[in-house]
């Protein structure tokens, strides 16, 4: 069972719990001897969403315990009808920053995936007494400057084609960009349907033209491989954990991104998308500078060169626009054209409004 993925609690056992915890060499003579899941909610994470289930899980063990060992554990299982994921997520937490010392990552006890299924879980440290996710809290610029830290941290871990290529991982081509492009475009139509009372004229014409001119100039940067790196692509509030101890380390969550998904790409694009149509503008106007800034000097300062202040800013203006597919995208089916406009219209919003703060259009003028 201890190469098996696990696809509901009821399979979680105590023999399982210790095959994980006390591997066949180990000295240590105590082991787990009861496990409870309460059914309360997590500080840090939701019980589950439409794509994934979690679980903590409370240890007894048969004697006095060492620090080494934790208290609790947090499961999380994707292994739903409709699997969207690959093996990125199992990738993140036990292959692709292991050798990363001090990574802003979870500690991964095991994952399992399982290719023809594509369901996978992840039993990793239990955060939630330390540390709570960032829905429903204002950002603060302590925060955007932890998150630019631990970004660059990763981000610098594979920045680079020399770098990118021991993953077998490559920048994308313009075929990926295309496809990419494609999925957010699938909506844009139906969107401005849907819109077509509520938003000045000038705002379909950008978005049209975003459309038409964006992806070509996405592709002419991959020319320069400079600012290119592995991303996370999806930091939204809830996948950033925040230190109750203001001196603690900033975690960042749930790498999942679709097949279609951009996971190589200018590492930028992921304050970008924190930011852009997450925050509240008058605070992205405020802050994205000055956050920006920190994760330009934690780059060099984990030994990133030859990345210019300049480069970066003309990098993030390029990014800035990609907040507009996000917000496109929500509307390639009509499910998410209607029950998530709640969302999808304010990143919408906030992304045009960008757009124009960061004269975008001067792009392909």
């Amino acid at each position: 069972m201890n190469s098996q993925v696990i696809t509901d609690v009821s399979q979680i056992t105590l023999e399982w719990i210790n095959s994980v915890l006390f591997d066949d060499n180990s000295t240590l003579t105590t082991r787990v001897e009861d496990f409870a899941m309460p059914a309360a909610g997590y500080a840090y994470a939701a019980s589950g969403s439409d794509n994934s289930h979690n679980a903590i899980i409370q240890l007894k063990y048969q004697s006095e315990t060492l620090e080494s060992l934790p208290k609790s554990l947090f499961l999380k299982i994707c292994a739903g009808e409709n699997n969207l994921f690959g093996n990125s997520e199992v990738n993140y937490y036990i292959r692709d920053y292991i050798n990363l010392a001090n990574r802003p990552i979870p500690a991964c006890y095991q994952a399992q995936y399982d290719e023809k299924t594509r369901q996978y879980h992840i039993l990793m440290e239990d955060l939630s007494v330390s540390h709570r996710s960032n829905r429903k809290v204002q950002p603060t610029l302590a925060y955007g400057c932890a998150v630019a830290q631990s970004l660059a941290l990763l981000h610098a871990h594979f920045w680079g084609t020399e770098k990118l290529q021991s993953l077998n991982a490559s920048i994308p081509h313009k075929t990926e960009i295309e496809r990419y492009v494609a999925q957010a475009q699938l909506g844009l139509v139906p969107m401005l349907e849907e819109l077509k009372a509520e938003i000045d004229s000038s705002w379909k014409s950008v978005l049209i033209d975003v459309f038409q001119y964006h992806p070509a100039k996405m592709s002419d940067r991959t020319v320069d491989s400079s600012g290119f790196t592995l991303i996370h692509g999806d930091l939204n509030p809830g996948n950033i954990l925040s230190p109750l101890n203001a001196n603690g380390k900033t975690y960042l969550i749930d790498r999942q991104p679709f097949d279609w998904s951009l996971t190589t790409w200018l590492g930028v694009s992921d304050l970008a998308y924190m930011i852009v149509h997450w925050w509240e503008t008058d605070l992205r106007r405020q802050w994205e500078i000055p956050i920006l800034n920190e994760y330009h000097t934690s780059l060099i300062s984990n030994g990133i060169s030859g990345y210019s202040w300049e480069q970066l800013i003309n990098d993030y203006q390029l990014c800035v626009v990609q907040s507009i597919y996000v917000a496109t995208q929500w509307c390639a089916s009509a499910e998410g054209r209607r029950h998530m406009k709640w969302l999808w219209f304010q990143q919408l919003q906030k992304s045009i409004v960008a757009f124009f703060d960061w004269q975008c259009f001067e792009l392909w003028a």
